[in-house]
């Protein structure tokens, strides 16, 4: 029987939306929270447009350095409570960066539509479950942001496999592991919840 951690949503379910990987979470406790999340990450944003536009070619293009650069200017506010005004911003923007990178350099360094699709559609799926289980009270166990290496993780793994040349098998193999984690795990935890504590989280949303 696998058992699946049900805990509360945590105080800022913004951080939560984030899906910071190990690498991003790092950055963010040398910080300890003290650094303003959305400046830094629309930075990030036009870097990596930038970026993007003069260097998606092969591995001596620029476009592979901007996983480090969204990392160095993003990563660090990922402890930060994300309480402003604006804040809600973030996620949806590094999920912009994020499905972006993946998409110029797949078809850059034409690899099949259909695995840069099915790398796209794992993440798709996983960041639409995040949404709707932490709207239902159902948070993912602590170990899911680190097992799918988070926003981070995954540029950065994009990142060395377009270095090494090896963009096609390197999407493959990306996609079938996030396709088999992220569907797993969303199953069993479903599954798990119980029906009653749905049920009523359902009743307070229409409430």
């Amino acid at each position: 029987m696998i058992s699946v951690q049900m805990t509360p949503v945590p105080k800022s379910t913004v951080v939560a939306y984030r899906d910071d990987g190990p690498l991003s979470r790092a950055m963010g406790l040398l910080v300890a929270g003290q650094l303003p999340p959305l400046p830094p990450v629309l930075a990030g944003t036009f870097v990596t447009g930038v970026l993007l536009l003069i260097g998606v070619a092969g591995a001596d293009g620029l476009a592979v350095f901007a996983p480090a650069v969204t990392l160095l200017l993003a990563g660090p506010g990922s402890t930060h409570p994300h309480d402003g005004r604006f804040d809600w911003l973030v996620p949806p923007i590094l999920r912009l960066i994020e499905y972006a990178f993946i998409a110029a350099c797949g078809f850059a360094h034409q690899v099949h539509p259909a695995l840069i699709f099915a790398l796209l559609g794992a993440l798709a799926f996983h960041h639409y479950d995040l949404l709707y289980r932490l709207r239902q009270r159902v948070y993912p166990p602590a170990w899911l942001p680190a097992a799918g290496l988070g926003w981070d993780g995954r540029m950065m793994a994009i990142s060395l496999v377009a270095l090494s040349g090896w963009l096609s098998g390197g999407y493959a193999l990306l996609a079938l592991y996030l396709w088999g984690l992220f569907g797993w795990e969303s199953l069993t935890c479903w599954l798990a919840a119980p029906r009653t504590g749905v049920e009523a989280a359902d009743a307070g949303t229409q409430d």
